[in-house]
């Protein structure tokens, strides 16, 4: 399985446990010239970032452990950038990391969700 494809069955898992638990889809893959959003969400008031790393393997660490302080940096330009761009700007936001392991075979091994990852 190839990088775009293991990326595209990791968002499509990500985007069907964001709506199984209420999460109300905003937009996917917003891109700009600052870089892209995976998915932006709400829930409630809350507008939600959500950065979702695939693996299709552990060997080089857990999916998690891809959202760096960089890249932490960077989503939070794309969030500011994303929320003056769509009247948003002053709403409460947070930032998610969903993790999605999946097996050669494009089956998910495990999938999980970390609602505020980490502040910015």
């Amino acid at each position: 399985m190839d990088k775009k494809m293991l990326g595209t069955l990791g968002e499509e898992a990500a985007l069907e446990l964001l709506r199984r638990r209420g999460y109300k889809i905003l937009c996917r893959n917003f891109r700009c010239a600052l870089g892209e959003l995976d998915i932006v969400a709400r829930e409630g008031a809350t507008v939600i970032f959500v950065e979702v790393k695939s693996r299709s393997t552990e060997e080089f660490g857990d999916p998690l452990e891809a959202v760096g302080r960089g890249k932490q940096r960077k989503l939070a330009r794309l969030a500011q950038y994303y929320l003056l761009t769509h009247n948003l700007h002053g709403s409460p936001c947070r930032f998610d990391v969903v993790s999605v392991l999946l097996g050669t075979d494009g089956r998910i091994h495990s999938i999980e969700h970390i609602p505020n990852a980490f502040e910015v």
